[in-house]
């Protein structure tokens, strides 16, 4: 028997329950026999963190904290300029791309590329030639006087004896530079009428003559030669490329050396935090190091616009208002603390509501989920702010939402497509894999779980805006549950499932190259799984989809399931489904989806949208880098393995497996935000094999259950919990009194 706070408060009904509507998870029917999942993974995988799987192609960004100059830097040490902002465009299309190298015949070898610290944005690239090594330290200053400036400095290394070298710079663009004014040995780069220099040259050591500039029409841009000199193993040869930004005034210092520009640099980073206000996290070895390095990258990718604060998705491709995106990074902002930012970006959304109430932004018209998303961010963040202000200030938009998609519901119903006929939302861009409009479920999906959000913030609020909600959602989810049953497939591996574009669409008819996976838009029913709940565990819907994932993993993440149909891996899309996992109580799976996803990062901690699979022969990269939605998973799955919200149930620890506690380093979440309140738990260990685990609770409503795991490794069973009550069930799983705001629980002690 579990425990739940009816149990030792003999309260009233759940939560979960509104007067007259039942908005909780409701099986469809009888769930699929259990022997259609695998429990485990089919084959144990090596769950180490290496890169494995990183694109060979990457990039990172060096700016600051919501800089203006988003600089983006390539694997080689290159920068990477004038992105066309206006338009989306291919993810190579930058307009000047600085590249720094040397003369001479030999091919340059790569080495290694890595961030001085997963707070320091300071970036050092390692190349070498057969007699040399090249090493790139590249950094964003903010001087005063001179404001905004990029760096790079170049230091050639002799692997023996001296070597004769001569620094190169190629500017490939199709724009007009021009040399000079020089100024003694310093050498300057202007662009086309501009008067400010868009290049600085300083030589640290002495150079014979100022240095020449090349078009190479067959090249597409220019070639910059510096004099050659002497490197040495302990004397290198060093040249500091300084190139004044947007944000600059144009008088670049060139007396500074490198080593006070580093400095200063170095000193900023390391008075940054990546959590703000009572919130802190410590985790061990790698899982903190990704912590606090997708903290920077969101932080590096935000952006003042219209004097609002707004959580940009990545410095190119993605430089704009991403409903879906924002959902889950202004989560993941909430969890590091910034509350602030969080409400400033929230409120930007809805900026993009139009007179019908409906939410564009920049995802285009028939994404028709964005206005269901937006509804339930403005809930997701009342419910961890433990303050219901915003839906309150936004309810008469929530409720012109609503309205939007009722209407958008009547008129599919009056129409003749197949969504229609089954009432639920008319064709839409289903995204995720597949342009165009079609005969799909994504849209209708993410309506009811925006829907359900709602209703259920609405049976304790009574706000006047809201009350056709609950009333909505039944009727939609009672019409998709209908399409659902015509709609499942069953698949050849021995499972059923639901596409998300129906059988009668043309392009399912389409040759079987261009036809959508099975797992292609999957994206959607994993979020309407998790987190938005819409689903009971066992049912059909739910199981087929885990199935389905399960039997398309590979590289230990699931495959073609966005736009690179063929040998190819949306990233993040593995962090969805590794949640659907946790949620779902498959620890194992969950584990190692996880770990295969951060090993596709680059080795500085971010990742591509999409890219082929390490063995594939066909297939491109795809989206933007630093990718943040990809930077707000990883910390949503940080947090949920610790501390994970199961409707009315808070589960601790579920996601932390015996290898996490092998190098017996504790790991710690304070103040994390709840809807039960702020959560802390210190997890420590204890003796030869022994663990700790600290909790309390403090504000919001207390949870119906309060689950941890009685094992925690073959070792670390439970053996007690001081200052609660607490009974173990028959699935592993031990609840605690959830109307105790502290105790503490012992493993192996």
């Amino acid at each position: 028997m579990s425990i739940n706070r009816r149990t030792f408060l003999t309260a009233g009904a759940a939560a979960g329950v509104l007067t007259g509507l039942d908005v909780s998870a409701t099986p469809m029917g009888t769930g699929l026999g259990t022997e259609t999942l695998q429990a485990e993974p089919a084959v144990a995988g090596d769950e180490a963190v290496d890169f494995r799987f990183a694109p060979t192609e990457f990039q990172s960004t060096v700016c600051f904290p919501q800089d203006p100059d988003k600089t983006v830097l390539g694997r080689w040490g290159d920068l990477r300029y004038d992105f066309p902002g206006d338009r989306l465009a291919g993810i190579e299309q930058f307009g000047a791309i600085v590249e720094f190298t040397l003369a001479g015949m030999p091919r340059t070898q790569w080495l290694e590329q890595r961030m001085e610290a997963p707070g320091v944005a300071i970036v050092h690239t390692l190349t070498e030639r057969p007699d040399a090594t090249m090493e790139l330290i590249t950094f964003a200053s903010r001087r005063d006087g001179e404001g905004r400036v990029d760096n790079v400095l170049m230091e050639i290394r002799a692997k023996a004896g001296d070597v004769i070298a001569s620094p190169r710079v190629r500017i490939h663009s199709g724009g007009h530079f021009r040399p000079g004014p020089n100024e003694g040995l310093v050498n300057q780069i202007y662009r086309a009428q501009e008067e400010k220099p868009w290049m600085v040259c300083i030589p640290q050591n002495a150079y014979p003559k100022n240095g020449d500039l090349f078009w190479r029409g067959a090249q597409g841009g220019y070639e910059f030669y510096l004099e050659h000199g002497v490197a040495q193993r302990g004397n290198p040869l060093r040249v500091l490329f300084r190139l004044p930004q947007k944000g600059s005034s144009g008088r670049v210092d060139t007396a500074v050396t490198p080593e006070d520009l580093l400095r200063e640099v170095r000193a900023w980073w390391q008075t940054w935090r990546p959590f703000e206000g009572a919130v802190a996290w410590s985790l061990p070895s790698v899982k903190g190091d990704f912590l606090v390095a997708c903290a920077r990258n969101i932080q590096q990718a935000q952006e003042v616009k219209d004097g609002r604060l707004v959580f940009e998705v990545g410095p190119t491709v993605y430089r704009g208002m991403w409903i879906v995106d924002g959902n889950f990074i202004l989560e993941a902002a909430r969890y590091l603390g910034y509350d602030r930012a969080a409400d400033q970006g929230l409120l930007a959304e809805w900026t993009h509501q139009t007179s019908s109430g409906q939410i564009i932004a920049s995802a285009g018209n028939e994404h028709y989920k964005d206005t269901a998303i937006a509804m339930f961010s403005v809930v997701r963040a009342c419910e961890l702010k433990q303050d219901w202000t915003l839906l309150r200030q936004l309810g008469p938009h929530v409720g012109h939402a609503i309205e939007f998609l009722i209407t958008l519901r009547d008129e599919a119903c009056e129409g003749d497509s197949p969504n229609g006929r089954y009432g639920i939302l008319p064709p839409g861009f289903a995204d995720g894999g597949l342009g165009g409009i079609h005969d799909e479920f994504t849209n209708t999906l993410w309506a009811l779980a925006g829907l359900r959000a709602v209703a259920r913030a609405q049976a304790k609020l009574r706000l006047p805006d809201l009350g056709r909600a609950a009333g909505f959602y039944q009727e939609l989810l009672t019409a998709f549950r209908a399409a659902a049953r015509s709609q499942m497939v069953a698949d050849p591996r021995g499972f059923r499932y639901l596409p998300m574009v129906m059988r009668e669409d043309p392009v399912m008819h389409e040759d079987t190259w261009d036809r959508p996976r099975p797992q292609t838009c999957q994206w959607a029913l994993s979020q309407t799984i998790f987190p938005g709940q819409v689903f009971a565990k066992d049912d059909p819907i739910v199981r087929g989809h885990i199935a389905l994932m399960q039997a398309c993993t590979r590289e230990d993440i699931p495959s073609d399931t966005g736009w690179l149909h063929h040998g190819g891996v949306w990233t993040y899309n593995a962090a969805f489904v590794a949640e659907v996992y946790l949620w779902a109580g498959l620890r194992e799976w969950a584990h190692r989806t996880f770990a295969g996803y951060l090993n596709h990062a680059s080795p500085l901690h971010a990742w591509r949208e999409e890219q082929p699979l390490q063995d594939a022969l066909i297939g491109m990269f795809w989206g933007d880098m630093p990718h943040n939605w990809a930077s707000a998973e990883c910390i949503r799955y940080l947090r949920h393995m610790l501390v994970l919200e199961d409707d009315q149930t808070l589960r601790l620890l579920d996601g932390v497996m015996a290898e996490d506690l092998k190098q017996r380093h504790g790991f710690t979440v304070s103040n994390t935000p709840t809807r039960f309140g702020r959560v802390s738990l210190d997890t420590q260990p204890a003796g030869l094999h022994g663990w700790t685990a600290r909790f309390s609770r403090s504000g919001g409503e207390a949870p119906d259950e309060i689950e941890i795991p009685f094992s925690l490794a073959p070792d670390a069973e439970l053996s007690r919990v001081d200052g609660a009550a607490m009974r173990k069930g028959n699935d592993g799983r031990v609840t605690v009194d959830p109307a105790r705001a502290e105790w503490t629980a012992y493993w192996g002690v």
